[in-house]
């Protein structure tokens, strides 16, 4: 995690759920112990003091990761007084420290004292220091969206919320968006509208949400430079009278998670050229738009200083090589031209590989090519493609003009999309684990929560369609990637496979291909990869759990058992004591063809079993550690425990009775529920759906 996540005495997350406060912060072990110290809130101008035990939820290099959980109805004496608490932290040694917050809190979330009338809310001073302020009601508003079109039009949405109106109906309320420039004090007044077709997974998404489009093509634009700052005033309205004008203090910008912080356009405003800027006035994040006049000399200069600028401070080839790739974008497109790429360019598989081949069979029209990193160039050897090495000059001229780009993962976070280039992300799975925008804390190496949000979903814009397997994953693709392009919701083209007919002799050679015995049943064990388990960046950890000795013991008379990692795992298992009876078929190309011979499949959290369940096969969750996976480090979209179709087991033990207790048996309910839900439209036809969408319309 970087720096300014993990920083000493400092607030990582901050929240109100119901009338709990959860407060988490870092702090020094040797300091700072959860049975000695506590988290100490003073009323300012008064010796009150309220002591809030501490219990500690991890550490990381030295730094413990603390929770308080505060009770406001507990303390709705002390708390619904108008008044302002410091906080500090209680060291072993009755020493205490302030509490500061790296990030900025506005003052969004508070809790309301619905009987006294009075909020009590957390805000950040101008020093860093964690406060929280009990005061009367008022409007609490930000603007989350900004989007400066170029004919000098700016739409603007956001949240707003004010406590006394939560059971008030929506068409009693009507809101004006106030501008006000910094020159005159002229204010310009535009009506805003509630927007109800938009909702968020953020800490404000009970909030009322609002929209409204200004236009800025009616000021005093001759200036050099003239600002704009923004309220919101909102009324509520009773029998026709007005019961209630309220206006916001100076609305704050707080994007999106993928939102741009800042950013600039040239728009034609009263029929010249303007320069359009927004960016967030101060460290209290006000809201700010400014317009001067676009000369084309000084945007040159200052483009050319920016990027002499990177240069100067930037790895001189990479900076060479991602301004060559953008210029080739815009040279004419190569219709027709498809360029295709699995898991990061490691593997001929997946969607990318079903539409290949469907093309391949059935328009000749097309010009493909697969995209390959050069350490993986042997998985591709014998198959008669056009391959690509990853990153090299001819990849660089193919990727810039090619018409469409095909991936089931993200692509690097440096690669210009041209206008010309339709990019179709088919993803690699149904989510049963939570994803991007909707993870609550990420433990990847090299990043933390934040900047993994952000870079994930700043790629994900790029994205002209997505792949979705059935409704279900539908909707959260659209929450966790922020995607609300086209979605085409069609099955997954690499499960035609498994809806066609295959004979007993189709299978044994499959077998002899991978060299196992014809005579035994195969169990297929394909885990998932841990967030908190890797050796770097993209190279994962896996602690085999599974006793293989114990299963040799039991069921090699009738089984041999295939071990299958995730792509992402860095493991080489050393099978040679068991022989004939395990095999690593890890970096097998596709998983499909290990499916279609497989009796049986052992898995976890792994999305593997939405795809197995089309075969209709006996399916066992060997989940060991599922507190850890489901509290920690992903969390999960449904009641896994519940709506998993097949035992959930925890030893090898359980594993070997699960096997002798199933055999070929998947008849009942909750598989049925389960299919019904997750694999109605797998038909065979997903990939024939997909291409007359994306590259026949």
């Amino acid at each position: 995690m970087s720096e300014s996540e993990v920083s000493n005495h400092k607030v990582k997350e901050l929240g109100i759920k119901e009338n709990k406060i959860y407060i988490q912060f870092y702090f020094d072990e040797t300091l700072l112990s959860a049975e000695q110290g506590s988290l100490l809130f003073y009323l300012k101008g008064s010796d009150q003091c309220i002591h809030f035990s501490l219990a500690q939820i991890s550490s990381i290099d030295g730094l413990g990761l603390f929770e308080t959980v505060v009770d406001l109805e507990q303390f709705s004496k002390e708390f619904s007084e108008i008044g302002k608490w410091e906080i500090y932290v209680q060291l072993e040694d009755s020493q205490k420290k302030r509490l500061r917050s790296s990030e900025k809190v506005t003052g969004l979330l508070y809790y309301y004292y619905e009987k006294d009338n009075r909020v009590f809310f957390p805000y950040t001073t101008n020093k860093g220091e964690l406060v929280f302020k009990t005061s009367d009601p008022f409007l609490f508003a930000a603007v989350d969206k900004v989007n400066i079109r170029k004919d000098g039009t700016v739409y603007l949405s956001g949240y707003f919320d004010y406590p006394e109106w939560h059971k008030q109906d929506s068409s009693m309320i009507n809101g004006t968006l106030i501008m006000e420039n910094d020159l005159d004090n002229r204010i310009s007044q535009f009506a805003v509208r509630e927007n109800v077709m938009e909702s968020s997974n953020d800490p404000f998404s009970s909030y009322r949400r609002f929209e409204t489009m200004i236009d800025l093509t009616n000021g005093l634009h001759s200036i050099k430079n003239i600002h704009y700052k923004f309220y919101l005033e909102i009324n509520c309205q009773d029998g026709g009278e007005a019961r209630k004008n309220l206006k916001s203090s100076q609305l704050a910008y707080l994007p999106r998670v993928g939102e741009k912080n800042k950013f600039k356009k040239i728009c034609t405003i009263s029929q010249s050229k303007k320069r359009v800027k927004l960016r967030p006035k101060t460290d209290k994040r006000h809201l700010s738009i400014s317009v001067s006049p676009y000369y084309q000399k000084q945007h040159l200069y200052e483009s050319t200083s920016k990027l002499f600028k990177k240069w100067k401070n930037a790895n001189k080839l990479l900076f060479l090589y991602k301004a060559i790739f953008k210029l080739v974008g815009y040279f004419p497109v190569k219709k027709n031209t498809i360029v295709f790429e699995s898991f990061l360019g490691k593997q001929y598989s997946c969607n990318p590989r079903a539409i290949y081949e469907y093309i391949q069979n059935n328009h000749s029209e097309f010009k493909t090519y697969w995209s390959v990193d050069p350490r993986y160039l042997k998985n591709f050897d014998g198959k008669s493609l056009h391959v690509v090495p990853r990153f090299s000059i001819k990849w660089l001229f193919i990727m810039a003009r090619a018409e469409f780009w095909v991936s089931n993962s993200r692509l690097p976070l440096w690669i210009p999309k041209s206008r010309h280039t339709t990019y179709l992300q088919t993803w690699h799975g149904t989510p049963l684990k939570k994803l991007a925008a909707d993870m609550d804390e990420v433990y990847m190496p090299e990043t933390n929560t934040k900047m993994y949000k952000r870079n994930f979903l700043y790629e994900a814009r790029n994205w002209d369609y997505l792949i979705s397997p059935n409704a279900y994953s539908s909707e959260i693709f659209k929450s966790a990637f922020r995607f609300n392009k086209n979605m085409i919701e069609s099955g997954y083209p690499r499960n035609d496979i498994l809806q066609k007919n295959h004979s007993q002799e189709e299978l044994d050679k499959m077998k002899e291909k991978f060299s196992i015995p014809l005579d035994k049943k195969v169990l297929l064990y394909a885990p998932t990869w841990r967030d908190d388990q890797f050796y770097k960046k993209g190279k994962y950890k896996f602690d085999l759990e599974l006793d293989l000795h114990k299963l040799r013991k039991e069921l090699e008379d009738e089984y041999i058992v295939i071990l299958r990692m995730h792509y992402l795992v860095a493991e080489n298992f050393d099978l040679s004591p068991y022989k004939g009876f395990a095999f690593d078929f890890s970096n097998y190309e596709d998983i499909r063809e290990l499916y279609l011979i497989s009796d049986m499949l052992i898995t976890d959290y792994s999305s593997v079993f939405f795809d197995y369940g089309n075969l209709k096969r006996p399916i066992i969750f060997f989940v060991y550690d599922i507190e850890t996976y489901r509290d920690k480090l992903r969390g999960f979209y449904f009641d896994f425990e519940k709506t998993a179709p097949g035992p959930l087991v925890k030893t090898t033990e359980e594993i070997i009775e699960s096997v002798h207790m199933l055999k070929d048996s998947v008849s009942s309910q909750k598989f049925n529920d389960f299919y019904n839900k997750f694999c109605y439209l797998e038909d065979g036809n997903a990939t024939r759906r997909v291409v007359n969408e994306v590259f026949l319309k």
